[in-house]
């Protein structure tokens, strides 16, 4: 992986995530920028051609929990606290997902259309990514004092 020293953590943990998926080595020869485009980055006339209203595959709903554990685990290996993630989805495609370590949820994220889920860039990828990490890092931070009460 030629790529993973020039990413983020929640970069390397995205396309780790995805290697650990391929089971049968169908994207061993994919590279990982080339398979995250792939996954998460469609153009606009992309997102054209698919339609509003919807029902969103099994498939979908875990390319996009998957971005949700990338944070969780990148922030595991930044501080050491385990979390969960918590994901629930409707067919039509309207649901949450939540990160939650100890008992502070670091990430909460409401989605409506989740069939049309996609960035436009690989970096606004993990622009989003290194985003809800370092907040997460800072919620925890912030409510850390709060654990230890109960």
């Amino acid at each position: 992986m030629e790529t993973e020293t020039k990413l983020s953590d929640f970069g390397i943990e995205i396309v780790r995530q995805l290697r650990a998926m391929d089971q049968f080595g169908n994207w061993a020869k994919i590279p990982d920028e080339e398979l995250l485009v792939k996954k998460y980055v469609k153009t606009k006339e992309e997102l054209k051609q698919i339609p509003l209203i919807a029902d969103i595959d099994e498939m979908m709903i875990n390319d996009i929990k998957m971005i949700y554990k990338a944070v969780a685990l990148s922030f595991e290996r930044k501080t050491g606290v385990v979390c969960n993630v918590i994901m629930e989805m409707s067919h039509e495609g309207f649901g949450r997902c939540a990160v939650i370590a100890d008992r502070i949820c670091i990430v909460n994220k409401y989605f409506k259309d989740a069939h049309r889920f996609s960035y436009r860039t690989l970096d606004s990828l993990f622009e989003d990514g290194d985003k809800m990490l370092e907040t997460a890092v800072a919620i925890y931070e912030q409510y850390k004092p709060c654990v230890k009460q109960g």
